[in-house]
């Protein structure tokens, strides 16, 4: 529910949320709020700081005593008061209002005439989104810096991305057209390169969200118990088998399964995942009477796995069925305009609990200039380990940067 007199800036927030696949309703006033939080169901409430009807804070008063599971946040991004509760796709709902603003600076910015040096458009207080959901950002390219990255007119990217450089755009245009769909997907790319922040975006974008996404990664298990680990057992199938198992297939009964690292998967265990593929039926290992899960499969690889299948060291049959919808990631190098807001992120999240470190520009400039083979997951060791370098000093230099050390 978007609540404001201002028509452009509901269109603003409208246009970024329904990007992010939210159903978004509209009201101008607090006592047409307050009847259609009666009337439909509403996870998060948007509002304006000032109502033409009702003074903020009864309206907030209201909605705390009706509608307490309802997230109330403020459009500009400050404490509602205690309304409500905190809504799990709340930093999604900052992402919006950060856009949001974005755009009226920067149409702002096209109808004034050039500033001095120094001068800049007045924001409203609190639009600067990064302290405020920063606690929401996970993996490597999570966090409140994306968006605003040289990216082209109009193009929306995902909260778990940072920049909107145009293979990212790309990124986030694929996992939205999938996502609603039951197709199987293939995530392509370089080690370090967000393979397992795409599905988890394509889950958290999909029908089956409120259910689990489960992940297996087919290169960290012995390949003797990766069966029984994909496909669940029974007490006694195998030594040391003391009691039955439930596999990560049926485990993720619902939801979505990711296997990382597929290209690592024995042929012959190729075979039965095809087979599960194919009926919607797995056996767990030691029982005779198949099980029926529905499941969404994700698979991701650094491996070329085309390649491979045309070579037959991967089934053929099953990468076709795997590859339904390919999206690959791109490498970091390929990336360069997305270096400075990934390094800022990352050292915003070194510095819990501690004071705040920034670069230098000689040290922006050393890590602008470097080729990143192990994409942003090698960023966020280099960083980390020039903070621990820089020992108290506020800011990190180039001696703090080391690339030499091996991942």
């Amino acid at each position: 529910m978007l609540v404001s007199a201002d028509g452009s800036f509901r269109q603003r927030v409208r246009e970024a949320l329904t990007g992010l696949r939210w159903q978004v309703r509209e009201t101008k006033g607090g006592a047409e709020t307050l009847a259609s939080l009666d009337a439909f169901p509403t996870e998060t409430v948007i509002v304006d700081s000032w109502l033409p009807d009702l003074e903020i804070a009864e309206f907030l008063a209201e909605v705390r005593r009706g509608h307490p599971a309802v997230d109330v946040v403020m459009a500009d991004a400050s404490d509602a008061g205690g309304a409500g509760v905190r809504s799990p796709r709340r930093n999604e709902v900052l992402y919006a209002l950060e856009r949001a603003q974005s755009h009226e600076v920067a149409d702002d910015s096209r109808k004034k005439p050039a500033m001095a040096a120094g001068e800049g458009p007045e924001v409203r207080a609190g639009h600067s989104l990064a302290a405020a959901s920063a606690g929401a950002a996970q993996g490597p390219w999570a966090g409140p810096g994306r968006g605003r990255n040289g990216g082209e007119p109009g193009a929306v990217g995902l909260p778990e991305f940072v920049g909107m450089d145009p293979a990212m755009v790309e990124v986030s245009r694929r996992i939205r057209l999938v996502a609603p769909r039951h197709a199987s997907v293939l995530i392509e790319g370089p080690t370090g390169s967000g393979k397992e922040l795409v599905a988890r975006a394509l889950h958290r974008l999909s029908g089956r969200s409120a259910r689990k996404l489960v992940a297996l990664n087919c290169a960290a298990i012995p390949e003797a118990l990766l069966e029984a680990e994909l496909f669940g057992h029974t007490r006694g199938a195998f030594t040391g088998a003391v009691q039955g198992r439930t596999g990560r297939i049926e485990a993720a009964h619902g939801g979505t399964l990711l296997l990382d690292e597929i290209g690592e998967m024995p042929l012959g265990l190729q075979a039965k995942l095809l087979r599960f593929l194919e009926t919607g039926e797995l056996q767990r290992v030691g029982e005779n009477e198949p099980v029926r899960v529905d499941v969404r499969i994700v698979a991701a690889t650094h491996r070329p796995l085309r390649t491979m299948a045309e070579q037959g060291t991967f089934r053929q049959d099953l990468y076709y069925r795997l590859a339904v919808f390919l999206i690959r990631t791109p490498a970091l190098a390929g990336r360069r305009e997305a270096i400075a807001a990934l390094a800022q992120m990352c050292l915003g999240r070194l510095a819990r609990g501690e004071p705040a470190k920034g670069l230098t520009a000689g040290a922006l400039e050393q890590l602008m200039g470097y080729s990143w083979p192990g994409n942003v997951r090698e960023l966020e060791h280099v960083l980390e380990r020039a903070w621990i370098l820089a020992e108290d000093r506020p800011e990190i230099d180039v001696g703090e940067i080391e690339f030499d050390v091996l991942l």
